[in-house]
Formats: structure tokens, sequence, C-alpha cells
């Protein structure tokens, strides 16, 4: 049987505000590209965290990509139980436009891609990989030298061997961080929730994870 792991708006809230400071004094991003659906709202906490007086909010674009299929319940007598797994092929759900100034703006930047977890690592490394080829092409018809520059943050990384692969420098240089490192437990994140107060109520009934 999977074992779930609940998590509370309010810990995604600390492990954003705990996590800020590192991003913003080494990663320094002035954009944020979030991948959709999980990466949404830690990327809207965290922004709130890496404001500074007087500066302008930093961007948040978004992407979509899907991993996941859904599987039959875990509780054969509860089907509206349904657990996921990871699958094997990421499929765009939504990108950036390519023909418009978006690309362009990706030039010469730090920018920070935000996940809720690294599971498999086989989507950050499929985002990580095309938004390159993507500001790379930009970079060349705006005939720009410019270099632009990838970070990671999620809050959740899952302490197990990894299909995908991050670039070398990538982590060499230390721009891949992780909130928490867990076991590869099933993490349910609010935002999945159709009843808050239960998932809540299952999140405070369970040991600390």
């Amino acid at each position: 049987m999977v074992e779930k792991v609940f998590v509370t708006y309010n810990e995604v809230h600390k492990l954003c505000q705990a996590s800020a400071d590192r991003i913003l004094n080494e990663f320094k991003p002035n954009l944020m590209i979030a991948i959709g659906g999980g990466g949404y709202v830690p990327a809207r906490i965290l922004r709130s965290f890496l404001k500074r007086h007087s500066a302008p909010n930093i961007p948040i674009q978004a992407i979509g990509l899907s991993l996941y299929e859904q599987l039959p319940s875990s509780k054969p007598s509860d089907p509206s139980d349904p657990v996921e797994t990871p699958g094997t092929k990421v499929t765009r759900t939504q990108w950036l436009d390519l023909s418009s100034l978006e690309m362009a703006n990706l030039v010469g930047k730090n920018i920070l891609i935000v996940d809720e977890v690294d599971d498999t690592r086989t989507t950050l490394e499929y985002a990580v990989r095309e938004l390159q080829k993507d500001v790379e092409t930009a970079a060349r018809k705006l005939g720009s030298g410019e270099k632009t520059q990838f970070s990671i943050f999620v809050l959740h990384n899952k302490d197990k061997t990894k299909k995908g692969h991050l670039p070398q420098d990538m982590m060499d240089d230390g721009r891949y961080l992780a909130a928490r490192t867990v076991s590869d437990v099933w993490i349910c994140y609010p935002w999945e929730a159709t009843d808050i107060d239960e998932h809540d109520k299952l999140a405070a009934s369970q040991a600390k994870y």
C-alpha cells in the first residue's frame, strides 16, 4: 500500500519562507517559471518572500508538463481514492509562446524554475533541457551573447534513484534547492484536495514526516 503524507498550506508557506534567503542571495532570480500545476502556488508564495523594498515583484511565467498517470484505487473498497504513479513520457500541456516577446525576455536572465516535487526528475530534466534550447534559439535571433542561467527550487525531493538528470554545472554550482528531502512516499498537497478540512485533519493526525 502506498504511504501518503499530507502537506498543509501552512507547511508550504514555511518551506518557501525558509528557502527564500538562499534563493535571493545565491540564485538572484529576476524571473520565475512555474511548472504547472504543482509549481504555481509555491512560486506565488515564494515571490512574496523574494520581494525587496522599492524593487518590482519578480515576474512569474508558467509552463504545463504532465508525467503522472492515474491508477485504480489503492483501496478496492474506496474507488474515490485513486493512486497516481509517474509515467514515462513528458507531455506539454502549456508552453511559452515562442513567437512572442516571452522568449526574448528570458535571454540573459537568472531564471528560477519552481515545482512542488522532484520525484523521478524526469519532468525537471525535460523543462531545463527544452527551455535552454528555446532560449538559445531566441538568443541567436537577437544576436545576443548574454548568458541565461537556470536554477531550480522544489518543496520536496524524494530520496530515490532518479531517472532524469540535470546539467552537471547546475548541480556543481549548487543551483538546485529542495526545501526538504523525504523518503519515497506519496505527497498529497493541499491544492489537490477536494475537501480541505479533511485534508488538514489527516495532516494533523499523521506523524511528522
